[in-house]
């Protein structure tokens, strides 16, 4: 049986995607071949698929089999290589050090982390170091691709609060006005999950 799990978001405080071509400066290390190549075409496929699903929700109804048609359309997010490196960072993180949470066993949330990566947060969003307003992360030994871990982050089944599928799709006004995102997906065989990806969209202010 395949596992998929998807990380919901609580609330605001502490909650808790064409890609063009991108170059290696995304990858904070230097990685193998295969590593790369695996970040780079499941980050543009998944940052494609959801483009697309914001450019025109109910479009998907059928195939994602939801109902989006209340969903406002949204315009294309902007590829931040400075968000692109966190989310890297963070799914290859969960699966070399084989934990699946917001915040890591070292106790930072991707606040911290983004804001250290180069992509500036408003201060009100860097007072405690667990706090989470701008990440999606999924992981399933069968869900193996971008494009499928974005879907299932969409549908969001068996998440009450849909925290994930408002994220995706800016549909609170606070997400409505993020506007810049950065994907990272990551394989490790040996992981409790074996794939998995870290999607942010996030703001400055």
């Amino acid at each position: 049986m395949h596992k998929l799990f998807l990380l919901s978001l609580i609330s605001l405080s502490s909650i808790c995607i064409s890609c063009s071509d991108n170059k290696d400066s995304d990858l904070i290390v230097e990685e193998s071949s295969e590593a790369k190549s695996l970040n780079e075409t499941n980050r543009k496929d998944a940052f494609d698929y959801l483009n697309a699903v914001r450019e025109n929700p109910t479009a998907y109804n059928d195939e994602l089999g939801i109902d989006l048609s209340a969903v406002e359309k949204r315009n294309n997010l902007i590829w931040s290589p400075e968000l692109a490196k966190a989310a890297y960072n963070k799914a290859k993180d969960m699966a070399e050090r084989n934990y699946f949470a917001h915040v890591d066993p070292d106790g930072y949330g991707m606040n911290y982390k983004i804001n250290e990566a180069g992509f500036t947060l408003a201060d009100y969003l860097m007072k405690s170091k667990t706090s989470n307003n701008f990440e999606s992360i999924a992981a399933g030994t069968n869900r193996n691709t971008g494009k499928i871990m974005i879907q299932q982050l969409i549908i969001d089944k068996g998440v009450p609060s849909l925290g994930h599928r408002k994220h995706l799709l800016g549909m609170t006004d606070f997400w409505a006005s993020a506007e810049y995102c950065g994907i990272g997906f990551y394989k490790k065989p040996s992981s409790t999950y074996t794939h998995y990806i870290c999607v942010l969209i996030a703001k400055h202010e």
